[in-house]
């Protein structure tokens, strides 16, 4: 008796661990249990298919680039207004203290794009979810059944 109930629970688990969330398909009417996970099936393949999406990429690319732009153009910005303090540095000192500049950030840019990259991502895993359920429920309530969380 112990084994069954190890065995039931192992198999329970297995249908739990399988299943991203438990839900309650109650056919409305008549279908048979065959049936009704044919139609199971259908709309789960119906709602995955209808939201799927592709994740934009270059986000750090962007942010490099971004920053690359803005660090140049903050450094020549600084030399500008401080000129008679750089006018006895040579123009090949001024111009690696502007590409240093670029380069920091560009490093800077290209981690601030990779974050907004992957909040973006996040936010769209969650609205494709959210879709993917919506879709889901609607596509088993149009073949006659009753699902509840």
């Amino acid at each position: 008796m112990n084994r069954i109930s190890s065995i039931s629970l192992f198999i329970a688990a297995a249908l739990c661990a399988s299943e991203a969330r438990a839900e309650s398909v109650v056919p409305l009417k008549g279908q048979s249990p065959q049936q009704t996970q044919i139609d199971i099936n259908d709309c789960h393949s119906v709602a995955s298919s209808s939201t799927s999406s592709t994740p934009q990429a270059g986000g750090r690319l962007k942010g490099a680039a971004v920053g690359a732009a803005a660090g140049a153009t903050a450094a020549q910005v600084r030399g500008r207004q401080h000129d008679e303090f750089y006018e006895a540095v040579d123009d090949d000192r001024k111009q690696d203290y502007r590409q240093n500049q670029a380069k920091q950030t560009a490093a800077a840019g290209a981690v601030v794009g990779g974050s907004r990259q992957r909040q973006d991502r996040r936010e769209q895993r969650r609205t494709d979810a959210s879709a993917s359920s919506s879709a889901y429920t609607g596509c088993l309530q149009g073949r006659g059944y009753q699902v509840t969380p």
